[in-house]
């Protein structure tokens, strides 16, 4: 065995965005396996073997090349001096500029993960990098807050992308007007949530309101 060689795990990270460029063309098949392998210069038999012609393996691998590539480049205490809502920006941001170029192999994974087959795991390659972005963002919440927070960023992330396949404007500059708007939606939301569930927020009183009822202020 040789002690020089990559992890599969590592190995599959390395040459997911080169099967990326490779899936416009090529889809995300063994011709694009093949065709990252030789740009990598390594054994086309070996990389097909790692993803084992699924499409799914592929995409998942390029989706998690992009997470550690996005926690490496923006850890928490880069981002801890902006709001939260700069912070959320900066990482999908990072996001849309790592698929930058690879629109066409984009457009074709999102078309692979729309199929019934695909949408549990591609909903949990979303709820997956939704959660990489709160925790780098500084989110610490456990209970119904960590849920809702994920399941919101990854809708939002997924419909970002959706726009991004067709946005031939300068700098993507459509699909980023398009995620403020969305973002300033969340912030909107978990505004009022801290609002409806904040335990200490001072709820109406029935006692009182009689009160105000049978002896009306003067």
């Amino acid at each position: 065995m040789d002690d020089t060689a990559p992890a599969p795990d590592q190995f599959r990270l390395e040459l997911a965005p080169l099967i990326a460029d490779a899936a416009a063309f090529d889809g995300w098949t063994d011709e694009a396996v093949a065709a990252a392998a030789e740009i990598a210069g390594v054994d086309p038999a070996a990389a097909r073997f790692v993803f084992g012609g699924k499409a799914m393996a592929m995409i998942t691998a390029w989706t998690e090349s992009i997470d550690a590539a996005m926690v490496e480049a923006l850890p928490a205490e880069r981002l801890a001096s902006l709001p939260i809502r700069e912070r959320i920006r900066a990482l999908v941001e990072f996001r849309l500029g790592a698929i930058a170029g690879r629109e066409e192999a984009l457009r074709r994974a999102l078309i692979v993960m729309a199929r019934p087959g695909n949408v549990p795991q591609a909903g949990t390659l979303a709820w997956k990098s939704a959660d990489a972005m709160w925790r780098l963002a500084g989110d610490t919440a456990t209970d119904f807050n960590h849920y809702s927070k994920r399941a919101t960023l990854a809708a939002v992330y997924a419909a970002t992308l959706a726009v991004l396949v067709d946005d031939q404007s300068e700098d993507q500059a459509d699909t980023r007007a398009f995620l403020a708007r969305r973002i300033d939606g969340i912030m909107r939301f978990e505004k009022f949530k801290r609002q409806v569930f904040d335990p200490k927020r001072e709820r109406p009183s029935l006692v009182r309101l009689m009160g105000r009822l049978r002896y009306p202020a003067r």
